[in-house]
């Protein structure tokens, strides 16, 4: 049965079980945006601005594992999503990117908004095309969709040509088929895999969202006890393992390479699964690996694999098969000797962690607003974290135990904490979701609160407000001691506190509730009214602007 290209396209999300296109519609998408009421099973999320789009369908692609789309508005549109694109394409998201223009018909007119959108989308997709023919509409989308969900996942961007969504298509629909990429690497190079990590004193595991990808959280921790080794994360954005196990240590740099340097040097023998290493700002160029260590990568992704470093074994396969595989043999190669190192390193791990939880939680506000949350939601809360200087106390009182229930940002975008946050809410509707953010982050999509109450997407924010960008403190102070600069006031350009963000304003303005907590005594209300009141509500988390921690960087995710 003929239809436009717009109908077709909108039954051909139906046919992918897409229940929501995050957008913020133009001109040249109006048709199409014109037949959805045609397709009433999709609703359309409305943002007003870009970035909160592909922000939020981040959220619901990361909370469900399966592609979400985006409707942006030609090149102005696309530019403005581009920062949020960077950031779904370093976190393998599987968003489909959908961005009209004028049509084929005005190629040669150099028209108003006209611009190569393939070329802007290209630096931060997985794959960037144009659909320049009325019979090809779908089976475009359709290599778009698989392209997006086969590992490495990551965004796709399809430029639609108004005329050629406007011409009738005969194209049948149907659903993308979902390739199996599930891999197991050959019984010898297990083998050989488990008697590279048996023979190692100083055993260690780098994971990254890989291992989530995958489901390897029990297959990783269970080779991680068998060996005694320490886990590190890089680009370890969810719940890869539990964060209060023993062998857990936390986040590798993001910023300075000797962070990770530091760690990874005392290995003999490194297991790097699901990501790459490493994933910071300024990464050491060499180093990083004991001169005797020996190196073993496994990932989906063979790109990652030796991209940077050499390693001594290099497994293109399944993190999960690869590691059950790893656990069973693992057994069988290790001596007693082995095993009973590998057993005393554990026993250790677990005086240290019993070592550290006795230190508390800290004292003062801060620590008491989130014990206070932690005691209210348990462990049955989602928390989006993009807290970033404040993230290692949100560790320490939400810690990361439970897969589906932690998120990070990632990729080094600011702003993704609350159109995240909502919508991770509207993947998982019947559980609470907690979006933590900054002041300075907040602010550059603090319009999803619109959203989040146009849609009743019931979510709460904090928003962790030290009247400034402290992350750049921190990372100053490591510039002048670098460069052997005397510590002097931080620039005016870091300080946000003149004129002061009045955050309670800015919410209400937009139709969310909230409160202000600046004392201990405000902290128990301020949250009973939050998780009281249906609907999102905002708590704006008044903090002295006080110099970091030094090791801030490796626990924030920034």
């Amino acid at each position: 049965m003929k239809r436009t290209g717009c109908i077709a396209l909108l039954e051909q999300l139906a046919a992918e079980g897409a229940g929501y296109l995050f957008g913020n519609p133009g001109t040249v998408e109006e048709g199409f945006l014109d037949a959805m009421r045609a397709v009433p099973s999709i609703q359309y999320i409305l943002c007003l601005q870009e970035s909160v789009a592909v922000a939020m369908a981040d959220g619901h692609a990361r909370a469900t594992r399966r592609p979400a789309f985006v409707q942006l508005h030609s090149g102005v549109g696309l530019g403005n999503g581009i920062g949020m694109l960077y950031q779904a394409k370093r976190g393998h998201s599987p968003l489909v990117v959908l961005t009209g223009e004028a049509g084929l018909a005005y190629d040669a007119m150099d028209a108003q908004m006209a611009c190569d959108l393939v070329a802007m989308a290209r630096p931060v997709t997985k794959w960037a095309t144009r659909v320049v023919h009325p019979g090809s509409v779908l089976r475009v989308l359709r290599r778009a969709i698989k392209i997006a969900s086969t590992p490495p996942m990551g965004p796709v961007f399809v430029a639609l040509p108004m005329d050629v969504l406007d011409a009738l298509n005969d194209e049948p629909v149907i659903p993308t088929p979902r390739l199996d990429t599930r891999s197991a690497p050959e019984p010898g190079a297990v083998e050989a895999l488990a008697c590279l990590l048996a023979e190692a004193d100083h055993p260690l595991l780098i994971m990254g969202d890989g291992v989530t990808a995958s489901g390897a959280q029990e297959e990783l921790t269970r080779v991680a006890e068998l060996l005694g080794a320490e886990v590190w994360g890089a680009n370890s954005s969810e719940v890869n393992m539990d964060a209060s196990h023993p062998l857990y240590r936390g986040l590798l740099g993001h910023m300075f390479g000797r962070e990770s340097t530091a760690v990874v040097s005392q290995a003999d023998a490194v297991l790097i699964v699901g990501t790459y290493v490493f994933p910071e700002v300024f990464p050491a160029l060499s180093g990083v690996f004991r001169p005797s260590a020996r190196v073993a990568h496994v990932d989906l992704d063979a790109d990652e694999i030796a991209k940077n470093f050499p390693v001594d074994l290099g497994l293109v396969a399944d993190p999960k098969r690869t590691l059950t595989a790893l656990a069973e043999a693992l057994p069988g190669v290790m001596t007693r000797a082995q095993r009973t190192a590998a057993e005393g390193r554990m026993l250790i791990a677990r005086e240290q962690r019993e070592a550290r939880a006795s230190d508390g939680d800290g004292a003062g506000m801060p620590a008491l607003l989130l014990r206070e949350l932690a005691s209210r939601v348990g462990d049955e809360a989602i928390v989006f974290d993009e807290a970033l200087t404040c993230s290692p106390e949100v560790n320490r009182a939400l810690p990361a135990r439970r897969p589906g229930h932690f998120f990070q940002t990632r990729g080094g975008s600011l702003g993704v904490g609350i159109p995240g946050a909502l919508g991770v809410k509207l993947a998982c509707p019947d559980k609470t979701v907690i979006g933590f953010t900054g002041d300075g982050g907040s602010m550059y999509t603090i319009q999803a609160l619109w959203t989040a109450v146009r849609h009743g997407i019931d979510a709460k924010f904090v928003v962790c407000n030290n009247g400034g960008y402290r992350l750049l403190d921190r990372n100053l102070l490591e510039y002048w001691k670098e460069r052997g600069i005397p510590e002097h006031p931080f620039p005016g350009s870091f300080d946000l506190s003149s004129p002061p963000l009045h955050f309670v304003e800015l919410a209400r303005a937009m139709g969310v509730p909230a409160a202000r907590v600046s004392t201990e005594e405000e902290v128990g209300p301020a949250l009973d009214l939050a998780l009281g009141t249906p609907g999102p509500f905002l708590i704006d988390w008044v903090l002295p602007r006080e110099s970091p921690a030094p090791d801030v960087d490796r626990r924030c995710g920034q």
